[in-house]
């Protein structure tokens, strides 16, 4: 028998072969970040610029229920930087297409979907980061957690799901688009009205009537609210649920386009 006739390499590794690739391209992704640092910059200039603007250019004209605007914009502004740097994933599926490294991962036996499932894992783990980092500056600008401790770990936890949803999101639009500038645009032109037609920046009960239904049941606003109770320690009510269902459904339904244009793509 000749080897062209053999079962696939990979039949014949470990039955977790999946998930030692998906772990082993995530590390060579990882380490792509760790060599341009000036990446996380990028990642978070951005909010940063957008927290300085509303905490102390619009926020004094800002009614927020609680009074204090600073505490009711910190944790829409993590949101609001984990769905935009989700945006990074499809950027950099683009550009691997075009450089022309899906051929190498064509050669290799390994599955289509651990290349993308690696790039979403990659970009969730560094959004992870801006967290962190956007928490911090909150904090230098008077932010404060008014929640319990075991309130820190589901905040975290729907702000990482919903990341990793939007990562998805993202990736079906550069392997449709298939140019890191045209991906760019699109993915920012699809999330603005979805970000600034939610809670992040304002009450949506400020907003006009006919706006209020998109807004409030919007992911965005929703894992705001989850985010924003954890953080006041007021009641979460159904918020963090709708996130959860939310993000499942929309990795469920971008997964599957993502892997079957990823397919057709390689």
């Amino acid at each position: 028998m000749s080897a062209s006739q053999g079962p696939p390499a990979h039949a014949l590794r470990s039955p977790f072969w999946p998930v030692t690739d998906t772990l082993l391209m995530t590390q060579r992704n990882l380490r792509h970040y760790v060599r341009v640092p000036q990446l996380i910059l990028y990642t978070v200039i951005q909010p940063i610029m957008f927290t300085l603007l509303f905490a102390y250019v619009f926020g004094g004209a800002i009614d927020t229920p609680n009074g204090d605007y600073i505490n009711f914009l910190i944790p829409g502004i993590v949101v609001q930087t984990v769905v935009f740097g989700a945006m990074g994933t499809g950027i950099k599926l683009a550009e691997d297409l075009q450089t022309g490294i899906m051929d190498r991962y064509r050669s290799l036996p390994i599955s289509r979907a651990t290349v993308l499932a690696a790039r979403t894992l990659t970009d969730t783990l560094w959004n992870t980061l801006a967290i962190f980092i956007m928490a911090g500056v909150g904090y230098l600008i008077g932010y404060r957690f008014q929640g319990a401790p075991g309130d820190v770990a589901p905040a975290i936890g729907l702000t990482i799901l919903l990341a990793f949803a939007f990562s998805w999101v993202a990736a079906t639009i550069g392997l449709f688009v298939r140019s890191p500038q045209a991906t760019e645009a699109a993915g920012f032109t699809a999330l603005f009205p979805v970000i600034f037609a939610s809670s992040v920046f304002v009450p949506v009960e400020s907003m006009p009537a006919w706006l209020q239904a998109f807004a409030g049941n919007n992911p965005i606003t929703l894992a705001a609210n989850a985010v924003r109770a954890y953080s006041l320690g007021t009641p979460v009510g159904g918020a963090p649920m709708f996130t959860v269902l939310w993000g499942v459904g929309i990795i469920a339904v971008f997964g599957t386009i993502a892997v079957w244009k990823f397919k057709k793509l390689t």
